[in-house]
This record gives structure tokens, sequence and C-alpha cells, in this order.
């Protein structure tokens, strides 16, 4: 006979609202995609309650965010290639678009290299993180992994690509042309299929570009005008980070999951703030229970208006506020379970979640 009990300990436990200080939490709307969803994204209030939802036409590939004029930014996952590599499937992603609160598209790119992240940029095109094999020769000069691990022969690194809404490409830059393999090595226990492995780009106040390397735990700043890296974070204080943000302060805020730390000898992860002057960490939270904290994929941090932060621990499906002084004011995890073949199996992941003011959700509504 079979158990009447939930196998998946994070459904069995609690799920929705968890926890929430109506004093110190900041008011407003949270948006998430469950990534391995039907393409629903989520904006919910801050008792847990879904408030409105989009139906997208992709699956996430791999998180929607709001943009300034009040539409929705969503990438999708176009379900074909998916077997160009075994973690493809997981993270490529293929489309980017707009829609309005209707779910309208009011533009759609696409490319099969796209994987990841995308954003609109303040000129009106669109950034799309790819990636695609390295020459033979260059290949060969890439260090770490799990020997034996590359896809076919192959190791696959990033570039990106500038587009129009209409799909005209009118800028690239390739890591490969400004990183160093014999200074930038594979972690690991990673497959060698992927040198890189970019998981964000994001866009600073003077037009410059973040991009976050995962499989070499490293950050770099791309001055747009001439595609050198003028800024670079790497090991420590970086493990396996994603979702660098820039801060209105000239800092970033990083989400730094903490598998295969280079300068601590066990895993958890931590929201850092860096000054890129000094590359120090200016703030930091972790929890008070060292390993109560920890996703080893996905993940990310928002700052929020009133000086909290919103994190989100993808794996665990976890989206909570703390305060300045690292005080949990509000918690929520998804409720949206899925299981999907292999790894990772039944799960809630959200790649990103996203915190909206009461006015920035009322200007959705009307544009």
């Amino acid at each position: 006979m079979a158990t009447t009990v939930d196998q998946q300990k994070i459904r069995r436990s609690r799920t929705g609202l968890i926890a929430h200080d109506p004093v110190l939490a900041q008011p407003g709307y949270t948006l998430f995609a469950p990534m391995y969803g039907d393409g629903s994204v989520f904006l919910i209030d801050m008792q847990g309650e879904v408030a409105h939802r989009w139906s997208m036409p992709y699956r996430p590939g791999l998180y929607a965010h709001l943009l300034d004029n009040g539409h929705l930014f969503y990438g999708g996952k176009v379900m074909t290639d998916l077997d160009r590599f075994e973690a493809w499937r997981r993270f490529k992603a293929g489309a980017a678009l707009e829609v309005d609160w209707q779910g309208r598209v009011i533009w759609e790119v696409n490319h099969p290299d796209h994987h990841h992240d995308a954003r609109k940029l303040n000129n009106g095109n669109v950034i799309l993180l790819c990636l695609k094999p390295l020459a033979p020769a260059l290949a060969r000069r890439v260090r770490g992994g799990l020997p034996g691990s590359e896809a076919d022969g192959q190791i696959y690194a990033d570039y990106l690509l500038e587009v129009t809404t209409s799909g005209e490409i009118v800028w690239e830059w390739r890591s490969w042309e400004h990183l160093d393999p014999d200074t930038h090595p594979i972690t690991p226990q990673d497959h060698r299929a992927e040198w890189t492995h970019g998981n964000t780009v994001a866009e600073t106040e003077d037009g410059d570009l973040l991009v976050s390397f995962r499989n070499i735990s490293t950050v770099v700043m791309i001055d747009r005008a001439t595609g050198n890296i003028v800024w670079e974070l790497g090991p420590p204080p970086l493990a396996q980070q994603h979702d660098p943000r820039p801060l209105p302060n000239g800092n970033v805020l990083i989400f730094d999951n903490g598998t295969h730390r280079s300068d601590h000898p066990v895993t958890y992860s931590r929201v850092i703030e860096i000054d890129p002057k000094t590359s120090e960490i200016v703030w930091e939270y972790v929890d008070q229970s060292l390993f109560a904290f920890f996703s080893p994929y996905i993940s990310g941090a928002q700052r929020l208006a009133n000086g909290n932060t919103l994190i989100c621990e993808g794996v665990h499906g976890r989206i909570f506020e703390v305060t300045r002084a690292g005080e949990l004011v509000w918690e929520y995890v998804s409720p949206h379970f899925f299981d999907e073949t292999g790894r990772p199996g039944i799960n809630n992941w959200v790649f990103r979640a996203f915190r909206y003011t009461e006015a920035e959700i009322e200007a959705a509504r009307r544009a």
C-alpha cells in the first residue's frame, strides 16, 4: 500500500504566505513566474493572494519583470533544439517579448542561442544573453570542470547580442575575446559542456553592462563604447553567483549562491552589496543559522524603496524580505510544483522575484 504522506519536503511543509510584519515590510505586490510552469506569471499582494495573472505563450525562459512603461517583459522557452547538451533544456530561452496588462504582445524577438536572461535597454533595443561552441583550439585551453564532460567534445561559451525589437542585430560582444581561459577555470565539479555559463545581463545607469558568469564565479562590467571589461569580481568572494544588480548609489547587489566556495569550507548562500570602486563588501545578509539559507542554483535579490531587500531563494521557491539589519519581515513559499523529469525532479523553483509599489502596479494597469 502506498503511503499517504507527501514525499515532497517543501510541499509537505507550509507554502503560501509564511510571515508578514506590516510595519517593517515594504508595501506592494510581488511578481514571479514558476520556472517550470506553463507560462503563468503571478502578481501577489502582501497577504499572498493572487492579484493578477498573465498567461504567456511560452514556458518561462526563465522569468518576467515589469518595465518602466508598465508592460511585462518576459523570457520564453522555445521548445525546440532542447538536446544541444545535457543542461540546455533547463535554461534555454529563445524568445523575448513585451506584453501589456492583458497579455497582448507588443513585440517579440527570437534567437536559437538565447538563454537565461534578456533585458530591454534604455535605447529601446534588447540585449540577449546567448551561447555557442568555442573554436577547438580555444576549447583545449579551458581548464577545470569534470574531465570528459564536454558536449560531444564541444565547450560552449557566452556572447551578447543587442537587437532591435524587430530583430535586427546592432551590436555583439564575445566572452572568449575578453576572458582568458588560463585565469578563469571552470569550478571543479561542473561539466565542461560550458566554460562561462552566463546567467545575467543588466544595464547600468551609464549604459554599461553587468554580466554574471556562474561557471567561473565571475561578474564583469563591460564598457559599451569599447567592449572592454572595466571591472571584474571573481572568487573569492564570489562562488557561482547570480543576479548582479546595479543600485542607485553605484554599488552592485549580488546573490552569492555559495557553491564551491574557495575561501570557506562549507556551502551557504548570502546576498552581498559590493562597492565597485574598492570591490569591498559594504553590506551582507546571511541567515542566523548559516545552513538554513542556501540555493545552489538560480536566485536573486532586489533592493526596495524603503531600504529593505527582497530575496528569492530560488530552488526552494522561497521569496522573503529582510531589513538592513537582517530581520526577516515578509516570507512566501511558492505553492506551484512541477515534476520535471530528471534534474530537478518535483520542484517549485523560482528564478527571480520582484516587488512593485501600489503606484507602479496602478500605472501598469493603465499602460
